[in-house]
């Protein structure tokens, strides 16, 4: 096993592989650097050593599993998050074994670990009453008043991630006949999302104020510092804007509305309005069309209009039990030839 230290190939892992090899913006680098932080302190004080004298040696199968153990018992850590961690671990190890082929054994265990099922989170959305009850109280006077509906409406419309609206610069926006917005998203992906007349009217008002410079690369969502908004930023907004929306669990706990929850009522919303679901997931950006069809399993409308176009037939009041291909003799005469 070598006996080189960690501290090399670890940069080369952030600066070479993630940032220019696979393109990985500034959040996805951001996520892999804290699970690493937290295996790298964890297998340093496993092995009684600083950190910056951890060998390549140090970083074994067993010490993975300790450190996904940990994270359930002692970080209390949900499933989905040890999965996570899992696949940034897995990851890493297989970018070192591509740099140290000794490395190679330990790496194809921990490729074997296998993730732990858990059931998918519930998805929630907002209902249209609920949407028009929101930007019924929204107020129109104020000094953040037009920001602050701009904002929640170009959500509502986009169903952007909140990273893709704090990147949204003017140069983005294109506020002609046919409105629309480059929407830059995961994978360095870009993708054109149409706006309503609403949303670009409200938008152009924005850029009028003396609040936002009319340059290509100015923020179209700002601070009250004249900088973007950050995702904390407009997840703060979205909260103190909908705290008269009361929403539940389905365990009757009361539910926070965030930035992410209307991306969920965009997709429902055009799904009820019959909008194909391909269009539906170019319109979200997702790379997997099972992403976009979970909305519809929670559409119970859709399913309501889905059991109503299956009559049952006159004189029953459920599905029909006996298979109508048993009443056609030519059909039974035919299967019994064979």
């Amino acid at each position: 096993m070598t006996g080189k230290t960690v501290g090399p190939i670890l940069i080369s892992f952030f600066e070479d592989y993630l940032k220019v090899q696979k393109g990985y913006r500034h959040s996805s680098v951001k996520s892999y650097r804290d699970v690493l932080r937290l295996f790298l302190l964890f297998v340093a004080q496993e092995s009684h050593c600083k950190i910056t004298r951890l060998a390549l040696s140090d970083l074994t199968f067993q010490r993975v599993l300790q450190f996904l153990k940990s994270l359930e018992e002692n970080r209390h850590n949900h499933i989905r998050t040890r999965n996570q961690r899992l696949a940034v671990l897995r990851t890493f190890f297989n970018y070192l074994a591509s740099r140290e082929p000794e490395m190679l054994a330990e790496a194809e265990r921990v490729e074997a670990i296998p993730r732990k099922r858990v059931p998918p989170p519930e998805t929630f959305f907002l209902e249209r009453d609920e949407i028009r009850l929101l930007f019924a109280a929204l107020p129109f006077q104020g000094k953040w008043a037009l920001r602050n509906r701009t904002l929640l409406l170009f959500l509502y419309n986009t169903g952007a991630r909140v990273q893709e609206v704090s990147d949204v610069r003017i140069g983005n926006l294109e506020l002609g006949d046919s409105p629309r917005v480059h929407l830059h998203g995961k994978g360095d992906k870009w993708r054109v999302c149409p706006l309503w007349k609403e949303t670009a009217a409200l938008l152009q008002n924005l850029l009028s104020t003396e609040l936002t410079k009319h340059q290509p690369e100015q923020p179209v969502f700002i601070s009250s510092r004249g900088r973007p908004l950050t995702r904390f930023g407009i997840y703060k907004i979205v909260r103190r804007c909908t705290r008269h929306i009361e929403k539940k669990r389905t365990d009757s706990t009361p539910l926070s509305i965030s930035p992410h929850l209307f991306r969920h009522t965009t997709a429902v919303h055009l799904l009820e309005a019959g909008v194909e679901i391909n269009v539906i997931r170019a319109w979200l950006g997702h790379v997997s069309l099972d992403t976009t069809n979970r909305y519809a399993e929670i559409n119970i409308r859709m399913k309501e209009k889905a059991l109503q176009a299956c009559e049952p037939p006159i004189g029953s009041e459920g599905f029909p039990q006996k298979p109508v291909w048993r009443d056609d003799l030519s059909l039974l005469q035919w299967l019994e030839s064979l």
